[in-house]
């Protein structure tokens, strides 16, 4: 018997103590769709382990509209009080989710607002984000019994709201303004703090904590890898099919892309049809390039399939699509394709000159003696300069062609001749006779 209250005891210290912890979710930095996975694991361990909070410390200069919408949508649904702590500043997306909590409290020398919708480069967006960002914001407000117009006024400069702005100015709020005007309920200097206002001052504070999975979906969700990614992959891609063979190109262009569709798909930003979409577009480029003479329809609709799936894998998900959304998938993807197609046309046009790419040409000549020649005799060389002939093979770059009468082999400077096109000599470099179409 007494063994058995024993084990009654301890499972009931064990629940107390656990119904008595506070989960701290910190949202920092860049507020993107990388973030959701790590803020929506936090929310439902802090409900599975009959958490008594989670307090938010949010210090972010803002980010994706969409991401902060899902976010706050999270911290709207959970089942347990929630608190945003903003440490240092809430500005932008991150006052959108400080205002989805039920209690907010500013830390000293804190700020709140500046919500109004932005592109890249800080440019106001047009009326239609910003009414959406308005209802956003005016909802959220008003959910959380919050002033609305204040809330307004942090997206629009046109919003009056007698005493605190004229409509010239967007609302910015310091900790000390925010408490007068509603907008949070104290100034708290840290997290203990925090936990004591809400009435839990013996709380165990659980640190909830991004693990590396989440760190690297979140490092290659940035718009700047998303780019270098797709540049990568188109880049690797072209070279792989310009050259003999498998290389380094195509195994760095599959990993961009596995880097790429598989990122978006943990964080259900790409779905199964749109990596089947890719793959159908890689299949019938190469169909097109190998298989089926010139250059059609199939290599279009390939190239289109490409280009289509990329563009889809930068969307956020389908509730959460705005016009600003499409706009900046749009502009990075035609960004990405321009940097692609540039820095292929210097990778050809240079990298034949260098070192490295000559380390790969046979240059000396064997000796006829060995049983190998690695040249074409001097004699119908060197005269080969200048002279003109027909592609008998498709060069990529490499192939045959007959020139003054001889089968030679021949390479372009990564240009692509289809079998058959008129072609000239124009160096010799080693054993190498490069060729240009005409």
């Amino acid at each position: 018997m007494k063994k058995f209250l024993i084990i009654i005891l301890f499972f009931s210290y064990a629940f107390y103590a656990q119904s008595s912890s506070v989960y701290l979710i910190s949202i920092k930095g860049e507020i993107n769709p990388g973030l959701v996975p790590y803020v929506e694991r936090g929310i439902k361990e802090a409900e599975e382990n009959n958490a008594r909070a989670i307090i938010f410390e949010i210090n972010t200069f803002g980010g994706r509209v969409d991401a902060a919408t899902e976010i706050k949508d999270l911290i709207l649904n959970a089942e347990i009080p929630t608190v945003a702590f903003v440490n240092k500043r809430a500005i932008s997306a991150g006052s959108l989710i400080a205002l989805s909590s039920k209690k907010i409290v500013m830390a000293p020398g804190s700020s709140i607002g500046a919500t109004t919708v932005v592109d890249e480069k800080g440019k106001k967006q047009s009326e239609k984000y910003q009414s959406y960002m308005r209802s956003e914001m005016r909802a959220t407000a008003e959910k959380n019994g919050r002033p609305k117009k204040i809330a307004e006024a942090m997206v629009d400069e046109r919003v009056v709201v007698p005493g605190l702005v004229d409509s010239t100015r967007l609302v910015t709020l310091t900790a000390e303004e925010a408490v007068r005007y509603g907008i949070a309920d104290t100034i708290l200097a840290d997290v203990h703090e925090v936990a004591e206002f809400i009435g839990l001052p013996d709380a165990e504070i659980v640190n909830v904590s991004e693990n590396a999975g989440e760190k690297v979906v979140r490092f290659l969700n940035n718009p700047i890898i998303t780019s270098l990614l797709i540049m990568i992959g188109m880049v690797g891609m072209f070279v792989e099919i310009k050259t003999p063979g498998w290389g380094i190109a195509g195994t760095l262009s599959i990993i961009a892309f596995i880097l790429f569709f598989g990122s978006g798909f943990i964080l259900n930003l790409v779905s199964a049809l749109d990596v089947a979409v890719f793959v159908i577009g890689v299949i019938l480029l190469l169909l097109e390039i190998f298989v089926i003479p010139g250059f059609g329809i199939t290599g279009v609709l390939g190239i289109l399939a490409i280009i289509s799936s990329l563009f889809l894998g930068l969307l956020p998900k389908f509730d959460f699509i705005t016009p600003e959304n499409i706009e900046i998938a749009l502009w990075q993807l035609a960004a990405s394709l321009v940097l692609s197609v540039i820095f292929t046309y210097f990778l050809f046009k240079f990298l034949p000159k260098t070192r490295i790419w000559n380390n790969f040409i046979l240059k000396e000549k064997i000796k006829s003696n060995s049983g190998y020649d690695g040249t074409i005799e001097d004699k119908k060389n060197e005269p080969l300069l200048g002279k003109e002939g027909i592609a008998l093979s498709d060069l990529r770059p490499s192939g045959i062609a007959l020139i003054d009468e001889l089968r030679v082999d021949v390479v372009t400077q990564g240009e692509y001749v289809d079998k058959g096109n008129k072609i000239k000599v124009i160096a010799k470099d080693g054993i190498r006779i490069i060729v240009k179409k005409i």
